[in-house]
């Protein structure tokens, strides 16, 4: 099987442009293949890789763009890409596994795993409300902003306070565990970068406000690694969706909870969505969707899974136009996540 997507990846990433092929594709492939095309020619135009997919099968494969600018470096199915926030449902699976050892409880107070705080938010904050953003810790060394369980505020810092909750109830660190993770996934090319094992990550680059082109060197310097900082690339992401939502890295009642709305977010882009563990469950339109955006500076991503048909949309991005308007940021992936919903609830 392997060696059949490695064909198909090769085939689909160098010959989505060839007429012969394009005449036999859907509506929802021709209408993101002249997003990419029109607005690809542009320096702030599209810069990354797309995939749609059916479990091992690629329905949909393209990419536009450089890896690598200087050295006009195109993408791979293996280019390595910064992934954001979608590294907090690989942190929220590790939980879960720890969960099903029946090493941790959802429901205890996270000082039973980290005594070393000496916060009285400690003695309250529940593991379930850092997964799904409630605990209201704001900082380390100040009170809840709100009190805890009661209101979502996305904290990146919550999910730091996972990894050390990883670490201390499996006596490893976090980065060996999402490591060995990643090996038992299949995922090659997914890692902690605090591990340097990044050959092939694609350089960051940014456009200033004032239209100038750079490369961004603080990716790192801007999100905790367990919250947004880990490695991956799109033919892993795709294994990795397989693999969760087939039924394969968790109990029924850990994948039960983590795809269940147990808080509510006012996303900036997607509005009113439900928030399970690392995911966002989305029931607009009657189509249920799981799933999240990720964005660490100089990268731009999404990953979402539709459980009826069991297809995932996957795109990475090397190209932060660092815009004001965070719609803007995201407004290639929102244009090819709505085309192909919109496929998906015509069937």
């Amino acid at each position: 099987m392997k060696h059949i997507q490695t064909f198909l990846f090769a085939v689909l990433f160098g010959c989505l442009g060839q007429s012969s092929f394009a005449q036999l594709k859907p509506i929802w492939q021709l209408k993101i293949d002249s997003l990419i095309k029109s607005e690809g020619k542009s320096p702030t135009g599209f810069n990354g890789v797309v995939l749609v997919a059916h479990k091992d099968a690629i329905l949909y494969a393209n990419t536009n763009g450089m890896a690598n600018f200087e050295q006009q470096t195109k993408f791979t199915k293996t280019t390595q890409f910064v992934i954001g926030s979608l590294s907090k449902q690989i942190t929220a699976v590790l939980i879960l596994q720890e969960v099903d050892k029946h090493r941790l409880k959802l429901d205890a107070p996270i000082k039973t795993y980290l005594p070393e705080l000496t916060q009285p938010w400690a003695k309250v904050v529940t593991t379930h409300q850092l997964l799904n953003h409630t605990s209201g810790i704001v900082a380390l060394d100040t009170a809840l902003a709100t009190p805890a369980g009661t209101t979502f505020a996305y904290s990146g810092l919550g999910y730091a306070l996972l990894g050390r909750i990883i670490a201390s109830v499996s006596g490893k660190s976090y980065s060996s565990q999402v490591t060995a993770l990643f090996k038992r996934c299949g995922m090659l090319h997914s890692t902690d970068p605090s591990l340097r094992n990044m050959p092939d990550l694609a350089k960051a680059y940014i456009r200033e406000k004032d239209g100038v082109i750079k490369e961004e060197i603080k990716t790192f310097e801007t999100a905790y690694i367990p919250a947004g900082s880990l490695i991956s690339c799109i033919g892993d992401l795709q294994q990795w969706n397989k693999l969760l939502h087939g039924g394969k890295l968790l109990s029924k009642v850990s994948y039960q909870k983590m795809t269940t709305a147990s808080s509510k977010r006012n996303h900036p882009i997607w509005g009113n969505v439900g928030y399970g563990y690392g995911l966002q469950i989305n029931k607009n339109d009657g189509l249920l969707e799981f799933g999240h955006s990720g964005y660490s500076s100089g990268f731009v991503s999404i990953n979402f899974y539709y459980p009826a048909s069991q297809t995932s949309v996957i795109i990475l991005e090397n190209f932060d136009r660092l815009d004001d308007d965070f719609k803007k940021t995201f407004s290639y992936e929102e244009f090819i996540r709505d085309v192909y919903r919109r496929s998906l609830l015509r069937r």
